[in-house]
């Protein structure tokens, strides 16, 4: 599942739960997981069976993460098919947690060559006047005529940097079932879903095996999954202790916070409802930020099956 932040950083954060989000780009040779389609029968319940103190053994978990993990593949592919527009608020808050300012920035986000590409419709909730519009319409321009004359060989490059990094996504999904406690805490109805809501809590004796791994002492959360298509419906993650990066280069501070909602389209895809996130982090130990970012998702519309997009220059 993608998710566009204005700040980079965000998205250092958002890699402790990516192998579930899912990545961009194409997906790798078909298992029996990600063959799984509308056309095919739907694969048999995943079954949850907890200990006496009510953790989940971690082969359970591995297995419902990596059929999760499956599902995004064929979410990611089915979105592909959707354009949408997605407006972020991001408020600017002072050391002691007032705004002190706040930026909304709407956009519809189109797919070109295979591509998401964002066009800015909006600022403040107020259309952009011509001239910034008409710039907004020459990028696109740009984007376009770049994929369309992009040779063989960036092509190729391209997929396959995608691949290796789906490929390492694949990896970092089955430490998090080693390095993470999770615990079946119940049942909820969400959005007409049934599913099972868990825990997770960093295991302490566990010692990571990949470097990008030692975040995952440090933070902990509830996802929440559906039971009858293994499909994460909700995550609630926040940092427990601060995440460091590079000696000098960024400290996420303890508290950081997002919650990520989904919401099924056409009974067919997952996607992105509503993500809420809350960071405060400091660059270079010298700058310094505190916002709360809320992104909603709305207006998704089918347009490969259902209707021709025009591109600029195209009639």
């Amino acid at each position: 599942m993608r998710f566009r932040f204005a700040p980079i950083w965000v998205a250092v954060l958002l890699f402790v739960v990516q192998p579930i989000f899912g990545q961009e780009g194409p997906p790798a040779a078909p298992t029996p997981e990600t063959a799984a389609s509308s056309s095919t029968p739907p694969l048999p319940p995943l079954d949850l069976t907890p200990d006496a103190n009510g953790v989940v053994p971690p082969e359970q978990i591995r297995a419902l993460l990596l059929r999760a993990e499956a599902r995004d593949l064929e979410n990611d592919k089915r979105q592909r098919d959707y354009t949408y527009v997605e407006r972020q608020e991001e408020r600017k808050l002072d050391g002691n947690g007032k705004v002190v300012k706040t930026e909304i920035r709407t956009s519809e986000v189109l797919q070109i060559y295979g591509e998401d590409v964002e066009k800015l419709i909006a600022k403040d909730d107020k259309p952009l006047p011509a001239d910034e519009a008409k710039k907004e319409d020459e990028k696109i321009q740009k984007i376009i005529d770049k994929r369309r004359n992009e040779s063989e060989s960036d092509r190729r490059k391209r997929t396959e940097k995608e691949e290796k990094d789906r490929e390492e996504s694949r990896k970092f999904v089955l430490e998090v079932a080693d390095a993470v406690n999770f615990r079946l805490v119940g049942s909820e109805i969400i959005d007409g879903h049934d599913t099972w809501v868990l825990d997770g809590t960093p295991r302490p004796e566990y010692k990571p095996k990949r470097m990008e791994a030692k975040m995952l002492s440090k933070v902990g959360g509830r996802i929440w999954i559906d039971k009858a298509e293994a499909q994460w419906v909700k995550l609630d993650i926040t940092v427990l202790d601060t995440i460091s990066f590079g000696l000098f280069l960024a400290r996420i501070h303890k508290g950081a916070h997002v919650v990520v909602d989904l919401t099924k389209v056409n009974d067919e895809v997952w996607l992105p409802k509503r993500v809420q996130l809350r960071l405060d982090v400091r660059l270079a130990l010298v700058k310094e930020f505190r916002q709360d970012i809320e992104q909603t998702f709305r207006d998704y519309k089918k347009f490969r099956a259902e209707s021709k997009m025009t591109v600029i220059g195209e009639q």
